[in-house]
């Protein structure tokens, strides 16, 4: 089923719309959904598809000569093409008489079998594509090499394309679209623990309760979850064991690199650069409170950006010796389900997905005003000297205009008190007078919590939040 990607088709099919050479530039993680999105967008139009495995030059040649042979109905028996410059030529050449799509995902399969080939496709658009009416979609996994050797200004490649796409995974909405049949609230508490990523989402089954799905999943050998993390690490990088002590520490609570990296016993300065990988790769992402800089500001704490690596290092982890003695039912009934689980939703899933409503209300222009920046806050208040934080921010950057909200993960009521504390931060933020209170909860609200409610307060339920 293939569900969202709306800006992204958008984005595709207005560049196809237009005349000339387009080369797109489609790059994400792993069963983040690149192939999905060629195919649905490739839906109606002449497409050649062609993905590269991770076998030798002379394979990978063969087989996409094979693809292309098929696409133009010419008979098997013409054998291969004898160079990649050869089949681009061709393909050039069918280019200036229709328009059609051509895709290649998994590059950087066939450029790490062929280093030349970089340098051969940009002769190719140079020389030959450039003058036709190809749209060239290069699709890979490889995060890193599409960023350096693909779009990177030492690449042969660079200043070829006309449009990039970073994919990402699926906020709570889009998620939740992919999960019918499950009530609004299990939608979120899955979305919390399998994340944004559509092939993972793809595997929850309406006929099995909340539960039942994250044990088959996660606290099962056979699981498909089971392993997925330790799994992509080692696809990725090279030295997974590092990385992942470095996530394990993490999702156990250390934010900071100097607490990192005494959890796991390496030089901060070693930490540090394994820690950029990961941020580059989404699975981490560093995080400042709202109006730091981030070029000067030290108080940026690092957490997992992945929802699916949150859960998993958080729970599985440590208990993969009893989930492979058969004890995973036992260990998920124990160490997760309840208490345990209502305080990892709440923070900081729960909280990531009411950033994420507050966005979708903006771009529908549903806010109060039109916010041009978000964020959190944390830090202590200099009135009462404590620790304290404001979980959702939006903001004008001029003007003076900001929401503040607040977000209860729980099973009682919010109470107006509650209420009243999140109006008495607003001193933090001093430079805004023009305020806006959200409150969200996962339970409904209360009567004397309604009174409240006006231009300036608005309350918003889990049930509100897929409205």
């Amino acid at each position: 089923m293939f569900v969202g990607r709306e800006a992204e088709l958008g984005a595709l099919e207005r560049l196809y719309g237009e005349a000339g050479f387009q080369m797109v530039v489609l790059y994400g993680r792993r069963r983040i959904g690149k192939t999905m999105l060629i195919s649905e967008f490739a839906r109606g139009k002449p497409a050649l598809l062609f993905t590269a495995q991770e076998i030798n030059d002379a394979m990978n040649l063969a087989r996409f000569s094979a693809t292309i042979y098929r696409f133009f109905d010419i008979p098997d028996s013409a054998g291969a093409f004898g160079t990649w410059q050869d089949a681009f030529a061709f393909l050039g050449k069918k280019a200036g008489e229709r328009r059609f799509v051509f895709a290649f995902d998994e590059f950087p399969y066939a450029a790490a079998a062929n280093r030349a080939l970089k340098s051969v496709l940009q002769i190719a658009i140079d020389h030959v594509f450039k003058d036709t009416g190809l749209f060239l979609i290069l699709c890979g996994s490889h995060m890193g090499f599409m960023e350096t050797e693909v779009l990177g200004y030492k690449s042969p490649l660079f200043g070829r394309r006309t449009a990039q796409i970073k994919l990402e995974g699926f906020d709570y909405y889009d998620a939740g679209r992919m999960l019918g049949g499950f009530s609004h609230e299990d939608k979120l508490r899955l979305y919390a623990c399998v994340g944004g990523t559509p092939h993972y989402l793809a595997q929850i089954k309406a006929s099995e309760s909340f539960e039942e799905n994250i044990k088959r999943l996660y606290f099962d050998p056979a699981g498909y979850l089971y392993n997925e993390p330790l799994l992509l690490l080692h696809q990725e990088l090279r030295e997974p064991a590092l990385y992942n002590a470095i996530v394990s520490a993490i999702a156990g609570g250390a934010s900071k690199l100097n607490e990192i990296a005494t959890k796991i016993g390496e030089e901060a300065a070693k930490v540090n650069k394994y820690l950029q990988t990961l941020v580059q790769l989404k699975i981490l992402c560093k995080e400042y409170p709202f109006g730091e800089n981030p070029r000067s500001s030290r108080k940026g704490l690092y957490r997992v950006a992945d929802n699916c690596y949150q859960f998993w290092y958080r729970f599985v982890f440590s208990a993969r010796p009893e989930i492979e003695s058969g004890q995973g039912d036992i260990v998920a009934d124990a160490e997760v389900f309840g208490e345990r689980l209502s305080t990892y939703v709440g923070k900081p899933p729960f909280e990531q997905i009411c950033l994420q409503y507050v966005r979708r209300m903006n771009r529908a222009g549903r806010l109060p005003f039109t916010a041009t920046t978000f964020g959190a806050w944390w830090g202590s208040d200099p009135q009462t000297r404590a620790q304290t934080d404001i979980d959702v921010i939006a903001a004008t950057r001029t003007g003076g205009k900001i929401l503040l909200g607040e977000c209860k993960w729980r099973n009682s009521p919010v109470r107006a008190e509650e209420i009243e504390a999140l109006t008495a931060r607003e001193h933090l933020l001093s430079a805004y007078t023009d305020r806006y209170s959200y409150v969200f909860s996962k339970a409904p609200f209360s009567r004397e919590v309604h009174k409240r409610e006006g231009p300036r307060l608005t309350l918003v339920t889990a049930d509100m939040l897929f409205a």
